[in-house]
Formats: C-alpha cells, structure tokens, sequence
C-alpha cells in the first residue's frame, strides 16, 4: 500500500468530520456570531485584543501541537502497529479531541474568558478548583520531565567517526539515490546523515538567540513584525546549516576530562549535564518577560512547525514511499516496555488524539482573543484536526519501516528526523542538512512546551500560595522546574529492571495524567452544559467521551502504579520511588473531582467566587 493513500484518506475523514460535525458541535454549543465575546468586551490591548480567525488559528495551532502529537504516535506506531494507532488518532480527535477543545474554549468565553479551573469552580465548589489546580500541576511536571530528557537525547550520539572529527563514511556506501527516494532507506540515511547530536545542540543554542534578538528589536526599534519575520526565519535555517560545523559535543568533553569512561557512559552524564542546562532554560523562560522570549520564540517555532508539515505533505504526496510497517502488532508491546493494548494505546497517543493541555491554552490566552462566538469551530476544532495530520504524518515515519528496522529501537525524535529526510529526497535536500531539519523541528516544537508548562506552573503556585509579586514568581518558576530536575538526575528501570531513558519511564505517565486532565476537563464542561441547558445530548456528546478517557486514564495509571507496591513475593510494599506515589496522588485528586461533580449534579446550588488565577494566565507579563 502507498502512504499517500492512507495519507490522502485521513485528510478525507477529518475534513469530512470538520464540515459536518463541527456544523454540528457549533448548533450544539449555540455559537452565535452576535454574541459579544469577552475580548471585544474588554478589550485593552494587551490581554484581551480580538484578532481574526486566520491568525489565531496559526497561534493556538503552534502552542498545542508541541512535540506531543509526534512523539506518541510513533511510539503507539511501535508498540501496537500502525492501523490501531490511526483509527484511535482518527476517531479520539474528532469524536473526543476535538470536542474537549472547542466545549473548553466555548466554557472560557462564556464566563468572561476565565481559566477552566475557574469554570470548575463555578459550577462546582472551592475544593473542586483547588483540587483541580493541584491535579494541573501535577501533570505540568510530568511534561516537563519526559519532554526535557528526550530533548536531552536528541543533543548527544551520533556516528562516532564523525564525533571524532573523523572522514565521513563514502558517498557510494549511502546507496543508490538515482533509484528514487524509495530506494534511500531510512537506516542508510541514519548512519551516513553527517550529523551528530553536538551539531543540533549548537544549533539549538544559536536558534535560542535569535528570538532574543528579535525581541530586543521588535520592542526599541522600528523593526515591523512582517520584516523580522523575513529577517529571522531564514535564520533559522542558517543557524541549522552552521551547527554541523561547530558541535558542541558534552560526551566527548566528559570523556576528555574522565578518560576511564566508555563513550557511551560519558553520553549518559551529557544526557543528565543537558537535562539540567534545559530545566535552567524553563526557570529562565518562566519569569522573563514574554515579549523577550516566549513571543518570538513562538513566532518563529510556528514558522517551523508549518516547514516541517509542508516537508512532510511534499514527500508523501511524491507517491514514492511504500507502507512497510506491520499493520497490527498484537495486544501487548515488547516485554521490555510492559504496555498493553488497553489501555495504553489510548494514553500513549496523547495529543495526537486528546489532550487535556489544549484547555489550559484554549483558556488561558485563546479565549480572550476571540473575535466571534463561531471562530471556535476553526480555531479550537479545527487545529484539533489539523493537529491529528501531524500525528498522522508522525506515524507515516513509522509505516514507511519494514520490520526489524533498528530505527524502531531509537529515540522517536531520530525516527521522525529520518522519517522528514526520506520525505525530503524527493526535493534533493542534502541528507545532513534534512536531518539536521527534522531533529531541530522536534527540539523547536519541545520549546514550545517547555515553556508554556514552566509559566503555567509558575501561575498555579502563585495562585495557592497567594505570592503575586517577584517571589512569587521565581517561587513558582523554581519549584516546577525544580522538582522535574529530580527526577531527569535519577536513574530509570523498567519492569525488567532494565535501565531505560527517564523519557520512556514518563511518557506513559505524562500520557496518563494528560489524557486524565482531559477527562477532568470534559467532566467540568459536562456538569455546566447540563446545568445550563439541561439537554440530553449532553451525556452523549461530552459525557461519553468523558466516562471514557476517565476509564482509560486512570486505568493506565492504576497499571503503573500498583505494581510498584508489589514485590517479588507478592507482599504489599512501600516504594522508595516517588513516581508511583505521584500516580497515587493523581488517581485520588480524579476521585475527590468525580465526588465533587456527582454532587454538583444532584444539587442546584452554584458556589460563588471567582479568582485571580484567570487574571495570573491572561497576563504573561506577570
């Protein structure tokens, strides 16, 4: 089977499922275009500032579709095969996905643009929101931890000969290009990319400077917007390009300065040494002001995230990559990772199908730039699909590998940069340049995440503690990048134990607690739409998907968890590891929050109260 055909038949299903169900989700909601929303009601140019829908659309799309909708299909694709992995990314984004976003977005406008846990609280009571807040937390650290370690990964290794400053393998043992890109396997190009992971670290390092730049510009120059986009984004590529020739290569400096280490266990210090130096960056990235950092960077990121789907769309349109990939691979992964079927399909996945992060960003900045009721449906709806392309063409990295592929043992950020490669022969792209583009890709899109979890963070502990002024921020920017600094440092099994990297430890964790915050989510939109409207679609629309990420999610937690309690006799046991603990916690915060919400419904009384928390997010500068 050719790629574009599944390719080309996922974007028939979404495009289908945005026409008619969106049309459905928007009379469901009452969208109304007359309604005035809160950021025409309060505008002030700062916060609250309407804008069109083609614009927001590519700022909400580029704060959502991270590294997440990447790095769990490929997994999925790994674990289970590539059929299961498409029809839940397919099915959870429209039927799932896709209405916790734009029911989360509609929830915000119609309480003045505050956060959903403000909505929760609302309809709830005041535990429901504490409980809530501590529940977001909670899930921020985890991204932060798998997202900072996989990232870390991606700056160290490669072909030894060339870390060396060694002659790079022959041009004749690549393979036969002239045969088409077909005939470049993904292997050849693994092997012979001419990039190492010291070249993407530098690269990553010049990338960092140059949204800087362009922040100090846009602020004391005259420099527009328009031109410091024509300016800086082929920067971007200059500065991909340049990192190859000055690699700042970690593991050979350990190595250098302990000569009594392998190579290989001077790359796992590296890996810890860019854990740290990146977790340094979010605490940066959490109290300097957005216009120096975190708006440029996103600006440009976004940039990055429409070149590597247009790389994408071009290879697979090329009509030259077959599906090699097994189709189904069974109900359990490998011995190694433990996961099964059910329900770790649903969790791995993550973002590619639902997340419960869209509603943080879908309320805490999305909402307060709406321009029209109705903008919901392409805004919140629609990048919900289009971010299920990205996870398709993700997966797509997978399917085009035969079986046995070594690549299927490697990270999943070096099985989507040789998946962006092959696609990118087509134009007859140097492959280390390709390379270079598609790990740089990954590392732009995990920026992104980092640095919206860090702030976020940083929101919610101020927010308890009650610290709004500059200890309190660098309070809450300190603890949520702190805590994660714990667990990048320690070293990770799995159930065989077997070391592994702390990413694989966390992902099906960061998954789990994800997918559960979209369920918490879902059940809080779920108790207001009943409450206001009382329509029985209610329990179909948003109840279903509710009870069912409930399930899965916390299923896949129990799964995780409980056996860490367990020892090898059988006998119940206190864990050392505080990551079963965390799993406990998060199990027990969803409970209290389903408790609360039973309760809410069988009364009519609505507590009152509002809190700063909303004003915390819709103010990056805080």
């Amino acid at each position: 089977m050719n790629l574009l055909t599944v390719v080309l038949a996922a974007g028939v299903v979404l495009g289908s499922a945005y026409l008619a169900y969106g049309r459905f989700l928007s009379r469901f909601l009452k969208l109304d275009p007359s309604r005035t929303t809160p950021a025409v009601e309060f505008r002030d140019g700062v916060d609250f500032d309407p804008i069109e829908p083609k614009f927001l659309l590519g700022q909400h799309f580029s704060a959502i579709a991270a590294a997440g909708p990447i790095v769990g299909p490929i997994l999925a694709g790994i674990y289970f095969g590539w059929v299961p992995a498409l029809v839940w990314i397919l099915v959870g984004s429209i039927f799932i996905g896709g209405v916790h976003d734009i029911a989360a977005l509609t929830a915000s406008i119609r309480h003045k643009a505050r956060s959903i846990a403000e909505v929760v609280r609302d309809h709830m009571s005041p535990l429901s929101y504490l409980l809530f807040l501590a529940f977001i937390w909670i899930a921020l650290v985890y991204i932060i931890v798998a997202f900072t370690d996989i990232t870390a990964g991606a700056f160290i290794g490669g072909p030894e000969n060339l870390r060396r400053g060694e002659p790079a393998a022959a041009a004749g043992a690549v393979g036969d290009a002239s045969a088409g890109p077909s005939a470049v396997t993904a292997e050849t190009i693994s092997d012979s990319g001419n990039v190492t992971g010291g070249a993407i670290a530098t690269s990553s390092l010049m990338y960092l400077v140059l949204p800087i730049a362009m922040g100090l510009l846009l602020r004391y120059t005259r420099l527009s917007l328009g031109w410091a986009t024509i300016l800086f984004v082929p920067l971007v590529g200059l500065v991909i390009w340049l990192g190859q020739y000055a690699p700042l290569d970690l593991g050979l400096m350990v190595q250098h300065f302990r000569p009594e280490l392998s190579l290989g266990e001077a790359d796992l210090v590296a890996r810890k040494i860019w854990g740290v130096l990146l977790l340094v960056y979010c605490l940066v990235a959490g109290v300097v002001p957005v216009w120096l950092l975190l708006q440029p960077r996103g600006h440009l990121g976004g940039y990055f995230l429409y070149a590597a789907l247009l790389a994408g769309c071009i290879g697979v349109c090329s009509g030259k990559f077959v599906v090699q990939g097994e189709a189904f691979k069974g109900w359990a992964a490998s011995s190694k990772t433990g996961e099964t079927f059910f329900p770790f399909l649903f969790v791995v996945i993550a973002c590619g199908a639902c997340s419960g992060f869209h509603s943080l960003i879908a309320s805490g900045t999305t909402s307060k730039q709406l321009k029209r009721e109705t903008d919901a449906k392409p805004i919140a709806y629609g990048a919900m699909l289009l971010e299920a392309m990205v996870a398709t063409l993700a997966l797509g990295c997978v399917m085009i590998l035969p079986a046995g592929s070594k690549l299927l043992e490697r990270d999943p950020n070096t099985v989507y940069a040789n998946g962006l490669s092959q696609f990118l022969t087509v134009l007859h792209v140097p492959v280390a340049f390709s390379m270079a583009f598609g790990l740089m890709a990954f590392t732009t899109f995990v920026y992104d995440t980092l640095d919206v979890c860090t702030r976020l963070g940083r929101y919610i502990i101020q927010e308890l503690t009650g610290q709004r002024n500059w200890f309190g921020r660098l309070l809450g920017s300190s603890l949520t990048a702190g805590v994660p600094l714990f667990f990048v440092m320690r070293s990770t099994v799995n159930a065989s134990g077997q070391p592994i990297a702390v990413w694989k430890a966390f992902w099906p964790l960061f998954g789990a607690s994800n997918q559960l915050l979209a369920a918490l989510t879902l059940l809080g939109v779920t108790v207001w739409l009943w409450r206001t409207y009382r329509n029985p679609l209610v329990w179909v629309v948003t109840g279903l998907p509710t009870a069912f990420m409930y399930a899965m999610s916390t299923w896949a937690l129990v799964k995780m968890t409980w056996p860490k309690f367990i020892n090898t006799a059988g006998q119940l046991v206190a864990p050392r590891d505080p990551v079963p603990w965390a799993g406990v916690v998060l199990v027990v915060l969803a409970a209290l929050m389903l408790i609360e919400a039973v309760r809410a419904l069988v009364t009519r009384h609505v507590p009152p109260g509002s809190s700063s928390f909303a004003q915390a997010t819709s103010n990056p500068a805080s």
